[in-house]
């Protein structure tokens, strides 16, 4: 069961009312996931960038099926809604450019054939 950080204590996401977000809390959580993602994308050696783009490709989807869900409740306030949609848009994003630098990878390692005169 999913729990969402409230501002007294855990409650289970289950539909219902909707309690008051901590914020500082949640600010802390993505400043803390950028502090780190910066950190492990710099450590990568360039060979491994391309597998890396497939990997975070796969957790992209994973994201725009959860921001498709949180984006089409009727039950979430407006601006839950447009964060949804924000998340759809960066994580499309994100695939889209990510097939486009494999593939361009990809064509970099395959042999040229020899134009005949």
């Amino acid at each position: 069961m999913l729990l969402l950080a409230r501002s007294e204590h855990a409650v289970p996401a289950t539909g219902g009312g909707h309690g008051e977000l901590d914020v500082m809390g949640a600010l802390f959580v993505f400043m803390l996931a950028t502090f780190i993602g910066v950190m492990v994308i710099q450590r990568v050696s360039r060979l491994l960038h391309t597998p890396l783009m497939s990997l975070t490709n796969a957790i992209s989807a994973i994201a725009v099926v959860g921001a498709i869900i949180v984006s089409a409740g009727k039950d979430y306030p407006g601006y839950i809604t447009a964060l949804g949609l924000i998340a759809i848009f960066c994580s499309t994003t994100n695939i889209v450019s990510g097939f486009l630098i494999t593939d361009r990878m990809l064509k970099m390692f395959k042999k040229q054939e020899k134009v005949a005169k």
